[in-house]
């Protein structure tokens, strides 16, 4: 499909991970929006493409087939993502449901931890609150991706917190009672995964790590992208980010975050509240697919 002139927004999740929509509902709500690209970008698993994409073809919507890989640098939570991957590649495929199973073994400690202080809380209750009643397995066959925002649903759903901040503040958020943080990829290894397989990298949301000076040397590996313009940027973020991505002649790209509302509240922003060009889907695409088709 062509792009189309107009705007893009280039950072959402799904139920494939922890959005609350579907694939086909997020390029819905794109076109409500009147955008002319969307990008799927959930969390370690490129399972809700498929779906949006022929949601995309049936709207005349351009949807970006992402991924939102997960690292650690420096005891921070460091999120790198990918575009235009070869979602064909096996190789590319087992690594991301690598990290899967570190996120599935993770789950499984901070529910032991919630149990330790005195919650009757079980990864059946978490599984409920994600997805109704599939089971485990078939979620792993399905590569969907289970979060932290599943288990503080089925905190709420127990009555042991009142709400999605709550269940954080005291559980959940880096510091907290039950917070788990184990030993994952690093940011430099997931942008060679993402070039390997043909796609191209983007550091996430940069604010939310307080270490500039780590951004920069993430840039210096050879990041490809920035993501200047977020729900979670401010006008001087964007500025600074601007700056350094002319710096580095980084591509500039944009997205809200959007995760779907709960509890009346929408994470971290709607879909199309913040966008970039749809001409920046010609940077973010890789040569091996300029090859093959006409953007």
């Amino acid at each position: 499909m062509a792009i189309a002139n107009g705007l893009a927004d280039l950072h959402t999740h799904t139920t494939a991970s922890d959005g609350m929509h579907a694939p086909a509902s997020n390029v819905r709500l794109a076109k409500e929006a009147g955008l002319a690209a969307i990008a799927i970008t959930d969390h370690d698993t490129v399972a809700g493409v498929e779906e949006a994409v022929a949601e995309g073809e049936r709207l005349g919507i351009t949807v970006v087939p992402g991924v939102e890989v997960s690292t650690v640098a420096a005891g921070v939570d460091i999120h790198i993502l990918g575009y235009y991957t070869n979602n064909e590649d096996q190789s590319w495929l087992s690594r991301l449901a690598s990290l899967r199973g570190l996120r599935d073994r993770r789950n499984v400690m901070i529910v032991d931890r919630l149990r330790e202080l005195g919650i009757a809380v079980t990864m059946e209750d978490v599984i409920t609150a994600a997805h109704g009643d599939r089971t485990r397995s078939e979620l792993q066959s399905a590569a969907v991706s289970i979060g932290r925002p599943h288990i503080a649903a089925a905190l709420i759903a127990k009555g042991a917190v009142s709400n999605m901040r709550e269940a954080f503040d005291r559980y959940l958020a880096a510091g907290a009672a039950a917070y788990v943080n184990l030993p994952r990829l690093q940011p430099f290894e997931a942008i060679d995964w993402i070039r390997e397989a043909g796609g191209t990298s983007v550091i996430a949301h940069p604010v939310l790590y307080g270490n500039d000076a780590l951004v920069e040397e993430i840039i210096q590996y050879g990041a490809q992208g920035i993501e200047v313009y977020h729900s979670d940027h401010g006008p001087q973020d964007e500025r600074r980010y601007a700056e350094l991505a002319d710096r580095y002649q980084l591509i500039v790209t944009g997205g809200s975050d959007f995760h779907g509302s709960r509890e009346g509240i929408i994470f971290h922003g709607a879909v199309g509240s913040r966008t970039v060009s749809a001409d920046v889907l010609r940077q973010l695409q890789p040569s091996w697919m300029s090859a093959r088709e006409d953007i």
